[in-house]
């Protein structure tokens, strides 16, 4: 009987329904821009380690210091363990549980009471020894704890996912705030090169005034753009610090701890003549969220089977094994022997709907998951398009504000040699040095941009943790 029940159980069907990974939507091949830039994006292996193509050791060894003391990054590695610790709660129903225990007491009973096992009618006290073996077993025949089982694998790969997508982020934040870093230096260092140009400009009207060539009003209009520009490095060395600060926070450090190291002034960091951004058919693979959603939609599929489980009987056999004697000397003798062993049976007759209302919430819920996969894929792609079309285009924007920087170079040094000459007021050398300070600026946070954009397309296309937190055996697809 026993047997019987038992291979009932390891043969039985699962009801619910069985979980089908969804096809999500696939685009043949990348978008390409109508105007192609310097930089290309092409469909070849994905730089896992894609924060090394920027060829920065400070870069590299910021993100290597963010993978181990990132705090949000340890969060999610703690939810992850609790999640395994969940996950092994769960599975345990899949097994016996088995006990072992033992008692020793001494009693007297009531002379009125209904029974002495003593026999003594309650007049004296005993002695009663007590030990034994006790398991139990839910023969799972309609596959509700395997469902459960089955919830709680996909579970945990929600839980996987999101310390991945953690990563990722922590990723993507060190390098924006280490390339921001850096264009806010270019942008420092761009203003200390304008300011170097004001101050000789004054100079050049202060010596010109004494020789009577010049007037009061071409001093004060010096004076003024000397002191113009000079009002914008407090800014620039604000946002320097806030950023260092950004940096040293992802790092677990106290403010400024990495003021000493990252606060010399250091070229912005460009991409290589071409991003590999992998193939289109593998983003599924790679975007945590993409794969979050899946499991979600996989954990209520199963939970559905569960909900269905809790319509059939449930079975479970037990059984004990113990001896009990009010004397030691007895205790464990053959005499002193007692067993119990049989199947228990439940079956749900009434629960006011209970049952029925839990199923219809589940189907419920796989539906809303089965709707927040197809909108995580097609917000996925969006994304991707997105940040193809920014990396190309600010690349353009690149590279016509560097022919705006050469062009006002040009016309700088020549309103200079006209004024000197005579030929222009000084207000013409103001606009023409005013016009080169804003491109040049504009040149650096363009710079900046392209790295931006290239760190965004990364973030997007799902990379980075794969070489980190590569996928256990049993989770390839």
């Amino acid at each position: 009987m026993v047997l019987a029940l038992a291979g009932l159980s390891l043969g039985a069907c699962s009801v619910g329904p069985d979980f089908q990974r969804p096809q999500p939507l696939q685009v043949s091949e990348w978008s390409r821009p109508q105007k192609a830039a310097g930089s290309q994006a092409v469909a070849t292996t994905l730089d896992e380690r894609w924060w090394e193509v920027f060829r920065d050791a400070k870069l590299s060894a910021l993100s290597q210091r963010a993978l181990s003391d990132n705090l949000d990054l340890k969060l999610a590695s703690s939810r992850l363990q609790q999640s395994r610790a969940a996950r092994q709660v769960v599975t345990a129903e899949q097994y016996p549980d088995t006990a072992v225990g033992g008692s020793y007491s001494r009693e007297r009973n009531s002379t009125k009471g209904l029974s002495d096992p003593s026999g003594k009618g309650g007049r004296e006290a005993f002695n009663l020894w007590d030990a034994g073996f006790s398991a139990a077993w839910e023969l799972d025949v309609w596959g509700r704890v395997r469902r459960q089982t089955e919830a709680a694998d996909a579970t945990l790969e929600v839980a996987e996912n999101d310390q991945r997508g953690v990563l990722i982020a922590v990723l993507a934040e060190t390098a924006q705030d280490y390339l921001q870093l850096r264009g806010v230096q270019n942008t420092r260092a761009v203003t200390e090169q304008n300011l170097d140009v004001a101050r000789h400009s004054l100079k050049l009207s202060q010596l010109r005034l004494a020789d009577g060539v010049a007037t009061d009003l071409d001093v004060a209009e010096a004076a003024a753009q000397v002191a113009t520009i000079e009002a914008r490095l407090p800014a620039l060395q604000q946002r320097q610090a806030q950023l260092i600060n950004a940096l040293s926070l992802l790092m677990g450090e106290p403010p400024q701890a990495l003021a000493a190291e990252l606060s010399a002034d250091a070229p912005i960091p460009q991409t290589p003549r071409q991003v590999a951004i992998g193939l289109p058919s593998q983003l599924a693979e790679r975007r945590p969220d993409i794969r979050q959603a899946e499991a979600r939609l996989h954990a209520a599929t199963a939970s559905i089977g569960v909900a269905k489980g809790d319509f059939y009987p449930r079975i479970t056999l037990s059984g004990n094994l113990g001896s009990q004697a009010m004397q030691l000397s007895d205790f464990g003798s053959w005499g002193s022997r007692s067993f119990g062993i049989g199947p228990q049976f439940s079956l749900p007759l009434f629960d006011g709907g209970r049952l029925r209302g839990v199923l219809k919430l589940r189907e419920a819920q796989q539906q809303e998951a089965a709707v927040a996969y197809q909108q995580t894929v097609l917000r996925a792609w969006h994304e991707i398009d997105d940040q193809l079309t920014a990396y190309n285009a600010s690349q353009l924007r690149r590279d016509s504000l560097a022919e705006a920087v050469r062009q006002n170079q040009i016309a700088l040094h020549t309103a200079q040699r006209q004024y000197t000459e005579g030929v222009v007021d000084f207000v013409n050398v103001l606009t023409v040095q005013a016009a080169l300070l804003s491109t040049q600026e504009q040149l650096v946070e363009s710079s900046t941009g392209v790295s931006l954009a290239m760190v965004g397309l990364y973030k997007a296309l799902g990379g980075g943790w794969q070489s980190v937190y590569p996928l256990p055996q049993t989770a390839q697809r």
